[in-house]
């Protein structure tokens, strides 16, 4: 039993429970001040190890604070605060609780000193952050929630089997240290992929473009912040130096720019760019060495800003027109100028513009790959940087706010610039990203490791600028080329997608009738009774399997009979399996302290 200690989890689980009971006049306020506790708490947290628990036979450690979580400890919390200004009037608050709850999970996450704290709050993270994409109340966005929540399930099977394994291999514990990357078994193969997963990697990708496009307009700024970074915490925690990091993370940068280019949707684009983001971290992981490392962290820290900033734009654009696909908007400029200059702001930060929090952070992970002699790397992942200012910082810009009006008149009347918490928490949003690109000390004092790197040389300001300016000219030249369709693009989860319906068909004809055919046999051959006789010998009471599948088949109606409830618009009550999941960690919370 550890001296008492508060986690920020705690601070926001619990703000989370605690949220339906607050009178609706304090709600506001209510809202603004549980996340900015968490923040606080985040920032008077002192280095060493807290929170532990002597649970059976197991350490939990709940607090591990050193540099390499703090950075990621710290700007999750300030996103959190971001995040819910954001939707600060959205009246619903079962949106608020799940949001609250799937951050505490992703600080749960980066805090935890064991694999087994680890794995239960990344479980916390799946199964709280689907009802974001729930909430949107589509049949669209109910259909991609229950993809996300499959493909997360069977990360985290895999991730829990991994665990498991390494710990139980003598000479190992279930401490949440750095693996052997240079002799990976396979427990370290399991691991890796849990984690992979959530960064959305290919092929196991195509699950984020599909929920954060389908997503609330403000649940999708929290989804596209914590998920894919906290892998990259994970990563860097117990991979740094796994090379084979490094090709999957250039294939990430690239597949995702080539994916951007065919995307209607404008939040389905920003979705694939997170791919193409993350991929520089996941090969700076990869690389391994300290300036690498920095680099995974603190372009982590830029993109959860500028990426968040992103979302809001668009999320402002979906929420005052009801409309995200570019072949239904345009020529927005004077009805929404506000939104405009801010989501303009993040294209550039994302495209590494000078003065934006893009250019002081990716060019580290640039770097890292130059002086280690991966050439190749540092190339390749130049090219993806040109491609994200293509779309990311042209494209989508222009073709929401400038170009042809194709929105109807309802959208047109509907358009205008949003209400003043929105603006807000876009205004702080631009603020940071601005701030750091010009002031780098204050993100390079954050990072894990000391820093011997000055991003403004005259040559890294000419490259970057050459890239940009032959971008640009490429976009007004091929303008034409890049008008929106209506078009659906293909992606790599169809090989799967094909392989679900070809195992169904596999279980319900042929396995079925052979299922048949045995039972029949045995029936006439008279098997049936005596094996029955045989478990009545054993003492095999066949009640409990009777009772265990009624029970089961119970479970099964009523939880199809809450999914279909929450079909028809009660998607709040669907959300009392992660209020009891959150619930539970609070009380293993209080019994710990």
């Amino acid at each position: 039993m550890s001296d008492f200690w508060i986690h920020p989890a705690l601070v926001l689980i619990l703000g989370a429970l605690l949220l339906p009971l607050v009178p609706a006049r304090l709600r506001q306020g209510y809202l603004l001040a549980v996340p900015i506790l968490a923040f606080v708490r985040v920032l008077t947290l002192s280095k060493g190890t807290f929170g532990v628990v002597h649970f059976l036979q197991w350490n939990l450690v709940f607090g591990r604070v050193d540099g390499l979580s703090t950075v990621f400890g710290y700007i999750m919390a300030l996103m959190c605060i971001v995040g819910t200004l954001y939707g600060l009037h959205v009246k619903e608050s079962s949106q608020h609780t799940a949001a609250w709850l799937y951050a505490g999970g992703a600080l749960g996450a980066i805090y935890a000193g064991d694999l087994l704290t680890l794995f239960l709050f990344w479980e916390l993270m799946a199964f709280s952050s689907v009802f974001l994409i729930w909430f949107r109340r589509r049949p669209e966005s109910l259909a991609a929630g229950y993809r996300y929540l499959l493909v997360h399930t069977a990360g985290g099977l895999a991730l829990l089997a991994g665990i498991v394994i390494h710990a139980t291999t003598p000479g190992n514990t279930w401490e949440f240290t750095a693996f052997d990357v240079q002799h990976p078994s396979l427990a370290t193969w399991l691991v890796m992929s849990g984690f992979i997963l959530n960064a959305a990697v290919p092929p196991l990708h195509a699950w984020l473009p599909d929920a954060y496009g389908e997503g609330t307009f403000n649940g999708s700024v929290f989804l596209c912040a914590f998920t894919t970074k906290t892998a990259v915490y994970a990563l860097c925690r117990g991979f740094a130096g796994m090379h084979i990091l490094v090709p999957l993370g250039v294939i990430m940068a690239l597949y995702g720019v080539v994916y951007a280019v065919l995307e209607n949707d404008c939040r389905r684009l920003l979705a694939y760019h997170i791919i193409s983001q993350v991929g520089y971290m996941v090969a700076a992981v990869g690389i391994g060495t300290q300036m690498a490392i920095n680099g995974a962290c603190a372009h982590a820290f830029a993109h959860i800003l500028y990426k968040g900033l992103l979302f809001m734009g668009c999320g402002t654009v979906l929420h005052m027109t009801g409309q995200s696909k570019f072949t239904a908007l345009g020529a927005l400029f004077k009805k929404m100028p506000l939104t405009f200059f801010f989501t303009l702001i993040g294209g550039l930060s994302i495209s590494a513009f000078p003065l934006t929090s893009g250019f002081v952070s990716k060019s580290m992970i640039v770097q890292a790959g130059f002086d280690e002699h991966l050439l190749w790397v540092g190339f390749l992942l130049n090219l993806a940087s040109a491609g994200t200012f293509l779309h990311t910082g042209l494209k989508v810009p222009y073709f929401i706010w400038f170009g042809k009006a194709r929105y109807d008149q309802a959208t047109g009347d509907r358009a205008k610039d949003p209400p003043w918490n929105m603006t807000v928490a876009m205004t702080v949003a631009a603020g940071l990203c601005i701030f750091i690109g010009c002031y780098p000390p204050y993100l390079y004092h954050l990072l894990p490791y000391p820093v011997a790197y000055h991003p403004y040389t005259s040559y890294h300001i000419s490259e970057t600028l050459q890239i940009l300016l032959a971008t640009a000219v490429g976009f007004c030249l091929l303008k034409k080329k890049l008008e929106p369709e209506a078009t659906i693009s293909l992606d790599l989860d169809w090989f799967y997608r094909k392989a679900g319906r070809a195992f169904r068909w596999l279980a319900r004809g042929p396995v079925q009738l052979v299922d048949t055919a045995v039972g029949e046999l045995y029936r006439v051959a008279g098997l049936l009774p005596l094996m029955k006789s045989a478990r009545s010998a054993t003492q095999f009471d066949n009640r409990i399997i009777d009772g265990a599948v009624d029970g089961f088949a119970r479970t099964v109606r009523a939880l199809g009979s809450r999914l279909r409830g929450a079909q028809r618009g009660r998607m709040q009550e669907s959300l009392t399996f992660a209020v009891a999941v959150a619930a539970l960690l609070l009380l293993v919370f209080l019994f710990a302290f």
